[in-house]
């Protein structure tokens, strides 16, 4: 990894402020947040915006996607299970939330050797996506400089995909962030690692599915805001992770985890955010 994307230490308020005031205007005014997701994922997704303090609407019907998205806060396109009308419904929303300006992420799910998937996701990118987020390797494909992970599971490492995100963010103005034990946030020319989260959000199913959502939420709480969409999406991550530290630490194992989840990111409140953040900052 060159060091070019090695951000000094230094210490989370600057973020941990972002996020606090961020997570304190979603709650305010909630955002609408539509979300065009995996049909494994939907029910959890739903349930982690409402907890955080969004108002999720899983709209994915041709026909009133492209309507919905116009008038919602922020839109997340998920491509874990792209079924033939999910697919056009993507393509209309996308179109529908660029007519309008609402922000959008799109999350490449096991893109890489599946070729539906992985074309959409190409095709897709070409839109200028507010954000873009995946695990290494997703990000990695997405790129073109590798054939994907196993199935939804990446097989490489954060650092390995640095590159790979400053290029996408460069190519479609986009914020790029890379989900892994340590999250990596880029918008080309700056640059959040944060430390936070626990390891079972790989084994709650929708983990990370439901951090896209989030982002596409805190996206939404930032318009008409002075915080730009690299604090949206990181503050997303810090808030989403630190929820994720507390749920582990009161949970057995990966069911009652899903549910202290759900719990914790309730009970966060932007003053909690300073003393629990574990992040690095820095210009690339």
């Amino acid at each position: 990894m060159s060091d070019l994307l090695r951000p000094p230490s230094a210490p989370a308020p600057g973020l941990a402020v972002e996020a606090a005031s961020l997570l304190e205007a979603l709650r305010a005014a909630p955002p609408l947040t539509h979300c065009i997701t995996n049909a494994v994922v939907t029910g959890f997704t739903a349930n982690v915006l409402l907890a955080v303090g969004a108002a999720p609407a899983m709209v994915d019907i041709v026909g009133e996607s492209g309507m919905f998205a116009g008038v919602a806060s922020g839109l997340l396109v998920n491509l874990g299970t792209p079924t033939p009308e999910q697919r056009e419904a993507a393509v209309e929303a996308v179109g529908g939330a660029t007519a309008s300006g609402t922000p959008w992420v799109l999350d490449p799910v096991a893109i890489g050797a599946l070729p539906v998937r992985t074309g959409l996701a190409h095709a897709l990118a070409e839109q200028r996506p507010t954000a873009i987020r995946g695990n290494a390797s997703e990000i990695l494909a997405l790129a073109g400089l590798s054939a994907g992970g196993r199935g939804v599971d990446a097989t490489d490492t954060t650092d390995a995909a640095a590159e790979a995100a400053v290029s996408l963010a460069e190519r479609f103005g986009s914020v790029v962030a890379v989900s892994g034990p340590v999250d990596l946030i880029t918008d080309g020319a700056r640059v959040h690692r944060i430390a936070n989260g626990h390891e079972l959000l790989t084994r709650v199913t929708g983990g990370g599915c439901a951090l896209g959502a989030v982002m596409a939420a805190f996206l939404g709480a930032a318009r008409g805001s002075d915080l730009d969409a690299l604090a949206a999406v990181a503050s997303a991550s810090l808030v989403y992770t630190i929820a994720a530290d507390r749920a582990a630490a009161l949970s057995a194992g990966p069911g009652s985890f899903a549910v202290s989840l759900l719990d914790e990111l309730a009970a966060v409140q932007p003053a909690d955010i300073a003393a629990a953040a574990r992040v690095e900052s820095g210009a690339l």
